[in-house]
């Protein structure tokens, strides 16, 4: 007989953590990573802790309707067993359906909690593919100069691909990826355009800079995340492969992009997704020979450090982006991967996520 992993207590806070330097993206800019966090703790003391990181644009949530939401499923925890969080996620989506974030958040603390009390790695639990992922590092919305500056910087800490915000202007964008090309010569580009461009627009940016010799591995979101047709007419065209980002939250969404052709990629995020939807999409982009990438919002330590979890136990991840706690200017939280560069190793981990904090 298995032995009971009983909730006893949930509690949800949160937390601002300042950025080195505002992070500037087409729809707007993050001065903080705004969190909530949410902490399990079982009848025999095992803790597990969750984050959830809003972003307006992409999900319509804040830090306060995270807040409240979280606040509510805290009620409805206790008592439950945390061996079976298949079905409290399931249970939450149904009742909760338009706070993924956070779900996501209460989602991670279960696992968490769940896995540390078996004493099994979290990575072990999503079936144990792989124990590293390389991210990349990202360049926000700055002056070309200053795009410069930072390429070199990240090139230097022995990060191999940079990932550009774009979707200020054709003429900025050229300017700032061209930049940023100066700096880390040798660097693999991704673009993100987070809804910043229609397909028309999109195409003539990866023209332009095809013509200064420059081949993006990807573009991420170009176009806004209702617009389906101008998506599917892009990646129809496109001779750089195209993610969906903000247009997939669920695995609706997934099918979808499946049927339409609408991208040749998409990007998973814990807190558009949370873990359930999450395997659900993976399988999807199996199935049909869609490539998979994992991003984040503004996330600390903590919830990246589960989403690489994720990504290594899951296995089949072209494109990694977790490279948010880089950003921030005294993450609080400690463990769940080793960091070399742009590679996280969580072979270490031996129960969890395995994050702690300071």
């Amino acid at each position: 007989m298995y032995p009971t992993t009983t909730i006893r207590t949930v509690t949800v806070g949160q937390v601002d953590l300042p950025l080195f330097e505002p992070f500037v993206i087409a729809t707007g800019q993050f001065k903080a990573a705004n969190m909530v966090l949410v902490r399990v703790e079982l009848d025999d003391g095992t803790v597990g802790m969750g984050e959830a990181s809003p972003s307006l644009s992409s999900g319509g949530e804040t830090a306060a309707t995270i807040m409240a939401a979280a606040n509510e499923m805290a009620t409805v925890l206790p008592g439950r067993d945390v061996g079976a969080w298949r079905q409290i996620a399931e249970f939450l989506r149904q009742n909760f359906e338009a706070h993924s974030c956070a779900r996501a958040a209460v989602e991670m603390a279960l696992l968490d909690a769940m896995t540390r009390f078996h004493h099994m790695p979290l990575f072990r639990y999503f079936g144990g593919a792989g124990y590293f992922v390389e991210t990349d590092m990202t360049v926000s919305i700055v002056p070309p100069e200053q795009a410069r500056e930072q390429a070199a910087r990240i090139w230097n800490r022995n990060i191999r691909t940079i990932k550009i915000k774009v979707g200020s202007g054709l003429a900025d964008d050229e300017a700032r990826v061209l930049a940023v090309h100066q700096g880390a010569p040798h660097a693999s580009i991704m673009l993100d355009g987070n809804q910043g461009y229609d397909s028309t627009g999109a195409r003539r940016l990866l023209d332009m800079l095809e013509k200064r010799g420059i081949v993006p591995i990807l573009f991420e979101q170009p176009v806004h995340r209702d617009d389906w047709d101008g998506l599917s007419r892009l990646t129809a065209t496109s001779p750089v492969p195209i993610a969906a980002d903000e247009s997939v939250h669920d695995a609706a969404d997934a099918l979808r992009v499946v049927r339409e052709r609408a991208a040749h990629v998409i990007n998973i995020k814990l807190m558009k997704c949370t873990f359930l939807g999450a395997i659900d999409i993976v399988s999807i982009c199996h199935t049909a020979r869609v490539g998979l990438m994992i991003g984040a919002m503004m996330e600390s330590r903590l919830a990246t450090a589960a989403a690489a979890h994720f990504v290594c136990g899951m296995g089949g991840f072209r494109y990694v982006d977790l490279d948010t706690p880089m950003f921030i200017d005294g993450d609080p939280f400690h463990g769940g991967y080793t960091q070399t560069g742009g590679r996280y190793d969580v072979s270490g981990v031996m129960g969890g996520h395995g994050v702690e904090r300071w």
